[in-house]
């Protein structure tokens, strides 16, 4: 999937009643969640994300946190996302941030398994599919009752504003530069400037499913985010918390 793809189909079909309407679980094959709204694929996705990377990790994953984590807090102790703003304002850059995080490459790799395992799951071969679930996420439209009482119960990025997307986008450099999935993140890392720009305007509700961004606008965002390439995704994201 490249960006010219992800680009066409995001502005086709990622806005305004196709985005919430969704797909319902008969469609899916996925049993039905009581009180669940939004798209039923999407909000599987980011429920098993959670579940593998955050409540039930596998052992490995935990070996793969019992390296990284450390290593950030050593080595970045403002944050991996600081770092790596640090490190791309460099003339070495990329070359000095795949320098840095060589030590923990076996980590990112779990890690990239780890996620990439989890869009095909539920995405592949269906590059729309994953868009509109990017674009569902970063609006707070798809309400997950399962994580009641004690989690927000909509799928979006943690924290006001959401640093997670700087986050996740330093980690996805990483893996690129490390040539670790290098394509799929290219591809995948517009979706993630995507979702942070939707969010970022939506400032969505995490305890109450909120009602979507207007259509033109979303179409709007699109053509901007989903052809970026890896060198324009940098410059975005050395905004922060939010897009220039």
């Amino acid at each position: 999937m490249d960006r010219r793809r992800l680009l066409k189909i995001g502005v086709a079909t990622v806005a305004g009643a196709t985005l919430l309407q969704g797909t319902a679980a008969a469609d899916t094959g996925l049993p039905p969640v009581p009180g669940m709204l939004g798209d039923r694929r999407a909000n599987e996705l980011w429920y098993q994300l959670d579940e593998i990377a955050l409540y039930h990790p596998a052992q490995d994953v935990q070996d793969a946190y019992a390296v990284l984590f450390p290593f950030i807090q050593q080595n970045a102790p403002e944050g991996l996302y600081e770092k790596w703003r640090a490190l791309s304002q460099e003339p070495g850059y990329p070359g000095n941030y795949a320098e840095f995080v060589k030590p923990v490459e076996q980590p990112l790799r779990t890690l990239s398994n780890l996620q990439l395992g989890n869009f095909d799951r539920f995405y592949r071969g269906d590059g729309e599919g994953l868009t509109r679930a990017f674009a569902a996420f970063g609006q707070g439209v798809l309400f997950d009752p399962r994580r009641a009482p004690v989690e927000s119960e909509v799928h979006t990025m943690d924290g006001d504003p959401p640093n997670g997307y700087h986050f996740w986008h330093a980690v996805q450099r990483a893996q690129m530069v490390l040539d670790i999935d290098r394509r799929r993140w290219a591809a995948l890392d517009p979706l993630l400037g995507f979702a942070w720009a939707l969010q970022s305007i939506a400032k969505p509700d995490h305890r109450h499913v909120n009602p979507g961004l207007p259509r033109d606008q979303v179409r709007a965002l699109a053509r901007y985010w989903l052809p970026r390439s890896p060198r324009q995704l940098d410059l975005d994201f050395r905004s922060a918390p939010y897009p220039a």
